[in-house]
């Protein structure tokens, strides 16, 4: 077990990104691979993650479902050993509306329409999915003395939006989880913050025909400098923050001002 206090105050050398084969989840693990951090790129297919963790100085692929317990407690026990302990977590794997309405965006489906399967299978992911890695990792993260969280957000408006069943509400349990999280953890040297876009973003998750037609998404890029940060020394005693990539600059000056 290391030393508790001198743990907290440095910064991460390691993380697992779950969902890291392709957009926002990639974009993450390539910035946190770039920072210095050894990465485990976790994905439902192990030989997408192991491609995609190919190009990424000190990372490897990892095959984890988010929704089984047992491929969950695998890949964690895989990760940790292959990284000599996780001090980051990434919680940022998910499926959107596309799974249950291929055209969300420009024809909008009542929740009614929603197969029951579908609307399992996003709550599973989303919302199960960051409790089951979380409590995994979350454990040994204790027992080691240290640990960040950091889960992946949405906009407010995502999830209250017509037409957004079941993502909004998948996202708005994975917040709330977040808090909860972070209330949970108060008095132990684990952290747990929140971190979303801040719009729409360039990812599998937006329609092709939508996303060539767009000038206002987010480049997936945009996560790379708040990840970054949340993993350095200087974020070692930030707790249950919201932190919005679109505006991190802004945020992080009036953080250092005050």
């Amino acid at each position: 077990m290391t030393d508790s206090t001198e743990s907290a105050s440095a910064g991460c050398r390691t993380a697992l990104v779950t969902g890291g084969t392709s957009g926002l989840g990639l974009a993450m693990a390539v910035a946190l691979a770039a920072a210095g951090l050894r990465v485990a790129v976790a994905g439902r297919s192990g030989e997408k993650a192991e491609a995609a963790a190919a190009g990424l100085p000190g990372a490897f692929g990892l095959e984890l479902d988010v929704r089984d317990e047992d491929s969950v407690a695998r890949a964690v026990a895989a990760a940790w050993s292959r990284l000599d302990g996780i001090d980051l977590l990434v919680n940022n794997a998910g499926i959107g509306m596309r799974t249950v309405n291929p055209r969300f965006m420009t024809q909008a489906q009542g929740f009614w329409a929603v197969t029951p399967e579908g609307f399992r299978d996003v709550i599973a992911t989303n919302l199960t999915g960051y409790f089951l890695v979380a409590r995994a990792v979350t454990a040994r993260m204790l027992d080691d003395g240290r640990g960040r969280l950091v889960n992946i957000a949405v906009n407010e408006t995502t999830m209250t939006r017509a037409g957004f069943v079941p993502y909004g509400p998948s996202r708005a349990g994975t917040e709330a989880l977040s808090h909860v999280m972070a209330a949970d953890l108060r008095d132990t040297p684990v952290t747990v913050n929140l971190l979303l876009p801040g719009g729409a973003t360039r990812t599998g998750m937006v329609p092709d025909d939508y996303a060539a037609g767009s000038r206002n998404l987010l480049e997936p890029e945009i996560m790379g400098p708040p990840i970054v940060w949340l993993a350095s020394a200087a974020a070692a005693d930030v707790r249950d923050e919201r932190i919005v990539a679109a505006e991190f600059e802004p945020w992080l000056a009036a953080r250092q001002r005050a």
